[in-house]
This record gives C-alpha cells, structure tokens and sequence, in this order.
C-alpha cells in the first residue's frame, strides 16, 4: 500500500493511523484557536460522535455515486474523525487493531449470529 508517486514522501501504510492517533492526542491539550483538533475535542464526544457520522454518510454518497477521488478525501477524513472519536473515547489504535485480529479468518456470518446471541443474553 505505499505511495510511490510522490517524490520524498513517506511510505504510507495502516501505520499512518497509528501516527495520525498520536497527533491527535498530542493536540488533546492545544489552544482551540490554533488548533482544529482541539476545538474539536473541546466540544465534546457527543459532537464528535456527530461528525464521524456525517462524514460516514459524505463517504457513502460519494461511493454511491461513484465518486471515487472524492470517496478517498472522505474516506480520509473519516478516518481522522475516527481517531479524534477514539481518543476521547479512550480508545487506542491498538484495541482496535486487536479487535479486528480476532475477527481475521472468521466468517462474517458467524460474528453477527455471535453479536445476536450477546445481545439476547443481554436483554434477558
């Protein structure tokens, strides 16, 4: 997954999540006026919450019309909404890397029966 069409760019991976993660938690603190990060986080997880939902719908019109270029830049800022939600959340890259190595090799079937299952044992 590398970029090699930009000339003195670093390779880019998953592991930019990971770099993306310590930035916004490295501006967790900021000055809000300098900051979009900051202002961000300083409105809270309900608003943050808000806004990774209003770019998940961005990015699926985009897919839906085939937008492709444009389903990458929101895409993108999904992702960073994401991370800004983790963070505040208390949620790091690491748990969700985690998570997604226990579901590698199983079927998606099986992990929503499985979801199902916990949600009826919970109700009671």
């Amino acid at each position: 997954m590398g970029n090699n069409n930009k000339k003195d760019a670093p390779e880019l991976d998953g592991r930019i999540l990971d770099r993306l993660f310590a930035v916004v938690e490295s501006r967790k603190n900021a000055d809000p006026k300098s900051s979009y990060t900051a202002k961000l986080m300083q409105r809270g997880l309900p608003k943050v919450a808000q806004k990774v939902g209003e770019e998940a719908v961005e990015a699926l019109i985009e897919a839906v019309l085939g937008r492709n270029g444009k389903l990458a830049q929101e895409s993108a800022d999904l992702l960073y909404h994401l991370t800004v939600l983790w963070a505040l959340a208390g949620v790091t890259p690491d748990e969700v890397w985690d998570a997604l190595a226990d579901r590698e090799g199983k079927s998606g079937l099986e992990l929503k029966a499985a979801k199902a299952r916990a949600r009826a044992e919970a109700r009671g």
